[in-house]
């Protein structure tokens, strides 16, 4: 059982430690895109962006995660970034234009907040590698070093924090991935997330420098999700902390559809749904979160932590 428990234990960045311990550490998401599926764009403008990071660093958030390319389903996004033979369409968004979109951003909350933890929210080398240069901490590679074969040698050089996500399939791919029962689902995640970190061990990355994400809606259908959350727990016998992301996904407004006349509930009426279900992934073992709105989402974290501290002294 005590392999199920979330442990104290240190997350190495590029230049800082954070320590993962029994309070559950809040990452405020900023978007300079202007398609994401959650603020279409309301960010994009680098001052606006700015001023959001501050707005939610002044609302609690432990860690701000920038990213300038949207992963919602059905994009391009991971389409030939690492130059793979059979690709048809290349990448959405550049890395050039990533580069474009978030380096003013990042630079401008540095300038104003020195000591902010800023990760990175790309799959590609090169903006890694960029954004790291800049003062960027850790990055956050969704497709878990497999879209990009330069992503793991970058990180690697600059000893930075890691995020690596599970991500089932490209996004183009997602709503037509076949329906799995929950111990396959689970076994296809343990799986994808073990690949990434033989992939960090190869290339040299300390595992203090990894916490794992399970992939909430990454080519996860409706119910699988839920199928995850529940088992959550069990991903701690990788021996590395978890980050979950659940923040306003698109199953959670499948799921209140009773609730809004058969159809799925809009983004703004999620924000309830994304609170529960970021309780539900503390108390099942995640040590660090990923969310929009920052300051309920630190109340909601502060109760979660107080239950678990409770049930610990049992």
């Amino acid at each position: 059982m005590s392999a199920f428990i979330r442990k104290a234990t240190i997350w190495q960045l590029r230049s800082r430690t954070l320590e993962l311990s029994a309070r559950t550490l809040v990452m405020g998401i900023v978007n300079v895109t202007p398609d994401s599926f959650s603020d279409g764009g309301r960010f994009l403008d680098p001052e606006a962006a700015v001023d959001r990071a501050m707005q939610l660093l002044d609302e609690g958030a432990d860690l701000l995660d920038l990213g300038a390319e949207s992963t919602r389903p059905g994009s391009r996004a991971g389409s030939r970034a690492g130059g793979e033979a059979g690709s048809v369409l290349a990448p959405a968004v550049s890395a050039d234009e990533e580069q474009a979109r978030l380096l003013p951003v990042l630079e401008g909350i540095l300038a104003l907040r020195p000591t902010a933890i800023v990760s990175v929210d790309t799959y590609k080398a090169a903006t890694a590698r960029a954004a790291l240069a800049a003062g960027a901490q850790i990055v956050n590679d969704v497709s878990g070093f497999f879209w990009d074969s330069g992503m793991a040698a970058v990180c690697s050089e600059a000893q930075c924090g890691v995020v690596l996500m599970h991500t089932r399939g490209r996004p183009e791919e997602w709503r037509t991935q076949p329906q799995l029962s929950p111990d396959a689902l689970l076994h296809l995640v343990r799986e994808g997330l073990e690949a990434s970190l033989d992939l960090a061990a190869q290339a040299g990355i300390d595992a203090q420098s990894i916490v794992l994400d399970p992939g909430y809606g990454f080519g996860k259908r409706f119910d699988e999700n839920f199928f995850l959350l529940a088992r959550q727990r069990e991903l701690l016998t990788l021996g590395r902390p978890l980050l979950a992301g659940l923040s306003r996904k698109s199953f959670l407004g499948h799921a209140l559809a009773p609730l809004f006349g058969g159809k799925d509930a809009p983004i703004e009426a999620r924000e309830a749904a994304s609170l529960a279900a970021l309780v539900a992934a503390i108390l099942h073992g995640a040590a660090i979160v990923r969310t929009h709105a920052v300051r309920p989402a630190v109340e909601a974290a502060r109760i979660a932590d107080a239950v678990l501290a409770s049930r610990e002294q049992d």
